[in-house]
């Protein structure tokens, strides 16, 4: 086996091993792909091609799938079309994202030209200063991807091409009845902008003359469970196992403590404050301090899984992959997978309801909502910014808003017969 095909088959490794212990794809899916990078090996013998890059992904393609769209493929075909990708992704950042797993672009998504350096380093700026999320980065690229292909249509080449009169005619083109298209599009351009005018690519600050857009429409309620299948879950979940006791620590940080995902994934030994029994994060979406307590079973949990589940490593991060290297979560979808995994082996009925940790953080909330609790202190648990975004967050309706009313004091007597007040006699 010469150099090339050895680099390839460690590429392959790596990249299954990822696809395993980062994202939780099952081991029939892993290996379909596995079986999709062969074919892409073979094709590379075939046609003398010694390493694996962006270019052999678009000659292959071109040329192995004849540029079809992912509607005319065939199964098969399908594996190698996204197991291509995952590797290029793989090679070039080291890791992969999850929604490569469904992505249904028939272009790759390369920025090229002024326009397209320009958003690759408004993205890595996201994600270096504001440590955004892979999904959330995710959804910049593509919902950037189209005003840059729409700048090339137009030949606007560079930054200095683009004034208010061109942003507005490609707001203006696009379908009004994809509303979240449009809204999602509105705040990527809206970022990118004042980026762009930051960093002096633009003269002018075009993102506050964007007009907002909101969607009128009412979202779906959030998916919630009650306080049964809640602890169904958490009692199904098998401790005797290392991997068993992140698992059940992560779940209960979740239904327990209603944390993100994004939280759970990133929480660092330092933000573990036994003296006081308080956990103190900034949280990874808002950026906003959050303090909550080490609930009994919820600290139980986090020992238990120090002491007899997390494998030695001087990494920060609470939580680390079940497997060597033993690295961080990358992404929170793992906290993700091993929720929704824990839901399927508990039997509990998913069916037509979202089954992640947010699942859970809903139900925590709607729990204390049906509990009376005031609605600031749902709040603060939430690390809401304020009680209008924890009602907006709940769909809370005024019959349930009313519970969830603080109780006014009684106001003295003597207070309205002062002098000089309005109802003195």
């Amino acid at each position: 086996m010469n150099k090339q095909i050895k680099e390839f088959h460690e590429l392959m490794s790596k990249a299954g091993d990822y696809l395993e212990s980062e994202l939780s794809y099952s081991l029939s899916t892993i290996a379909r792909y596995r079986w999709g990078w062969k074919e892409i090996k073979n094709y590379m013998v075939l046609n003398d091609i010694e390493r694996y890059d962006q270019k052999v992904e678009n000659s292959l393609l071109q040329n192995k799938l004849g540029g079809r769209s992912i509607p005319k493929l065939s199964e098969n075909e399908r594996y190698i079309y996204h197991g291509a990708r995952m590797l290029t992704e793989f090679k070039n950042t080291g890791i992969i994202t999850a929604p490569a797993r469904s992505q249904r672009k028939e272009d790759p998504i390369v920025f090229g030209g002024a326009i397209g350096r320009a958003i690759t380093g408004f993205l890595e700026h996201k994600r270096l200063k504001e440590r955004l999320t892979v999904s959330t980065l995710y959804g910049y690229r593509k919902n950037l991807f189209p005003f840059l292909q729409y700048c090339n249509k137009n030949s606007i080449g560079s930054m200095g091409d683009i004034d208010q009169a061109f942003i507005l005619g490609y707001l203006n083109q696009l379908d009004c009845r994809k509303k979240t298209v449009v809204q999602v599009t509105i705040l990527a351009l809206r970022s990118f902008m004042k980026y762009a005018y930051q960093q002096k690519l633009l003269a002018i600050d075009y993102s506050s003359k964007i007009p907002r857009y909101r969607a009128v429409d009412q979202p779906k309620l959030p998916s919630t469970y009650s306080k049964e299948e809640i602890e169904k879950l958490i009692v199904s979940v098998d401790r005797s196992n290392p991997q068993g006791k992140r698992n059940y620590a992560i779940i209960l940080f979740a239904a327990r403590l209603g944390l993100r995902a994004s939280d759970i994934s990133r929480l660092k030994f330092t933000e573990l404050h036994w003296d006081t029994s308080t956990i103190e994060i900034k949280q990874v979406k808002t950026g906003k301090e959050l303090v909550l307590p080490i609930l009994p079973d919820v600290g139980n949990a986090l020992i238990d899984y120090l002491k007899y589940g997390r494998p030695k490593s001087e990494s920060p991060f609470v939580f680390l992959i079940a497997k060597a290297p033993y690295a961080q979560f990358h992404t929170s979808q793992v906290v993700t997978h091993v929720v929704q995994r824990a839901y399927r082996k508990a039997g509990i009925d998913i069916k037509g309801r979202k089954f992640g940790p947010h699942s859970l953080r809903h139900s925590l909330g709607f729990r204390m909502l049906e509990e009376s609790t005031a609605l600031p202190i749902i709040s603060e648990v939430f690390g809401h910014k304020s009680t209008e975004s924890t009602r907006y967050y709940l769909r809370i309706d005024l019959k349930s808003m009313r519970q969830c009313m603080l109780d006014v004091p009684p106001v003295p007597t003597n207070f309205y017969e002062q002098k000089g007040g309005v109802f003195y006699e």
